[in-house]
């Protein structure tokens, strides 16, 4: 009897070291680094960015599901979500932040100086605080400018061009965005070089846009100016439709809007700018530090300018502008 038992007693502790072999085993097996995506916008308007990024990844040898992990972090336009959402990532020990615009790229400087971050933003990042220097980041943050925050007297002189008879443009800026200040200083100094009066105008929602337009149409102007932002990139399509049916040229950041129906626009490409984001991505996961990776700075802007919607709102595009456009959708 002492004997079964003695046999017994062996058998189950065989048994119980069997059943933890493939958990040592996959213990043993270096897991795949997971990558914290915070966006200030959506999914569903932020395609192209976000096929840009999974581009450049690629590029760099990084495929999600296969060798990389993506913890994913939407705030569909409420900025104030952001800090929270940054710390999540943060508390998720993720190998690197990719933080997507400004307001995301601040709250996950915020959050962290020692997880690497990726950021893709719109205005100087050493005015924002997230770099010592474009050329030696000096910290845990790098990545892609775009610069288009800082275009608005280029974007002004081509609403001049397109309107020449323009006396009074609005600006509209989103007041929870890090670079209101620096587009309306921007663009009020531009105006005030050629002449023009600026009427500002706020919105940082959907209904707020709507409440916007109601107050350039009651001020008369005529076109505007519309400020890099997350949110409005989310609303292309009802700032292109508010802006034809009340017969306002205007002019945008990047090429979406005019694809989405807008007027024109002066800026970068946003795929272009996230497939570069990517690859920064995947040399940080090799094992690159941020501190020693340059800000890239997108050489190439681009002017589009949509035909049919120059139609209908009665504008004849000066042979001379059209011309100079990189594309005319017709």
């Amino acid at each position: 009897m002492h004997f079964d038992r003695l046999k017994r007693r062996e058998f189950m502790t065989l048994l119980g070291g069997a059943a933890t072999w493939p958990l040592a085993a996959r213990a043993q097996q270096p897991a795949i680094p997971m990558i914290g995506y915070l966006q200030a916008g959506s999914l569903s308007r932020n395609r192209p960015a976000m096929e840009g990024f999974r581009q450049g990844l690629a590029e760099a040898g990084y495929v999600e599901g296969r060798n990389v992990a993506i913890e994913y972090r939407w705030a569909e336009g409420e900025y104030d979500r952001l800090p929270v959402m940054a710390a999540e990532l943060v508390h998720h020990q993720v190998a690197v932040i990719v933080a997507i615009p400004i307001p995301a790229a601040v709250a996950a400087r915020a959050a962290t100086e020692t997880i690497p971050i990726v950021f893709y933003v719109a205005s100087d990042p050493i005015k924002l605080g997230l770099v010592a220097s474009l050329s030696r980041p000096g910290g845990n943050a790098t990545g892609v400018n775009t610069f288009t925050a800082e275009l608005g007297a280029k974007q002004l002189g081509l609403l001049r061009e397109l309107v020449p008879a323009a006396a009074r443009i609005g600006l509209l800026v989103n007041p929870t965005n890090p670079n209101a200040e620096a587009v309306t200083k921007d663009v009020t100094a531009a105006a005030s070089a050629i002449g023009v009066q600026i009427d500002i105008v706020q919105a940082s929602d959907s209904r707020e846009i709507e409440a916007a337009f109601a107050t350039l149409v009651r001020n008369r102007v005529d076109a505007l100016l519309v400020g890099s932002d997350a949110l409005y990139y989310s609303r292309r399509l009802q700032l292109a439709t508010l802006a034809t049916r009340y017969a306002i040229p205007a002019v945008y950041n990047l090429r979406d809007y005019p694809e989405a129906g807008a007027l024109m626009s002066y800026g970068t490409s946003v795929t272009e700018a996230a497939r570069l984001t990517g690859i920064y991505t995947g040399r940080i996961l090799k094992g690159a530090k941020p501190a020693d990776l340059p800000v890239v700075q997108p050489t190439k802007f681009e002017l589009v300018i949509n035909l049919p919607t120059a139609r209908a709102i009665g504008l004849d595009v000066p042979a001379t502008l059209l011309a100079r456009a990189d594309e005319v959708i017709e």
